[in-house]
């Protein structure tokens, strides 16, 4: 366990409180007008799941505990959970449903993701920042619609709905932010 300063925790991360781990799902640094400024972190406690509060003056000192990041390559998700393999050892884990919570649309076979792992067990997750997936329902194009000023619905090939420039089409392949699922720019490929 190491004392760091809570404004620097970032999503991801694991820290101690009260004799039990939390993983850190949402941290925000916040700096009022008056006041001090405090770091509000959102957090699932690793034994249980149970999602938790926190607030922090960002100079407060917390536990944060040594976790095992590696990247793992996804293999595939089924019954048991998400099979993660690690590239060096060839060694296969299986993250439950709760490790990799909103972010399961996103992965893609053969992706690179950060995992962290304390004990051998998986505990988080950080996906790349984007990823490509194919538009397969969108309205169609409208004549005379300017590019730049509106944006239209569209359903990704992965189930997530988001927001594309009128020139998209269906069958068209985007980049998309996995954060939220935003639209970045048409992929290159």
């Amino acid at each position: 366990m190491v004392k760091v300063i809570a404004s620097s925790l970032r999503k991801g991360n694991v820290v101690d409180k009260d004799g039990k781990l939390y993983v850190i799902l949402f941290a925000e640094n916040i700096h009022p007008g008056k006041g001090t400024p405090v770091t509000q972190l959102d957090m699932r406690r690793i034994g249980d799941g149970v999602k938790v509060s926190e607030r922090y003056r960002t100079t407060e000192m917390v536990e944060r505990a040594y976790v095992e990041e590696r990247e793992h390559t996804f293999l595939y998700s089924d019954g048991e959970g998400f099979h993660f393999m690690n590239p060096e050892s060839y060694d296969q884990v299986v993250a439950s449903e709760g490790v990799v919570g909103d972010m399961a649309p996103y992965l893609q076979e053969g992706m690179a993701v950060q995992l962290a792992q304390f004990n051998d067990v998986p505990i988080s997750l950080v996906l790349p920042q984007r990823a490509t997936f194919e538009v397969v329902d969108t309205e169609p194009v409208t004549k005379g619609q300017t590019a730049s000023s509106s944006y239209k619905p569209a359903m990704l090939s992965n189930g997530v709905r988001t927001t594309v420039p009128p020139h998209i089409s269906a069958g068209t392949r985007v980049v998309v932010m996995t954060a939220d699922g935003s639209y970045v720019e048409r992929a290159k490929d």
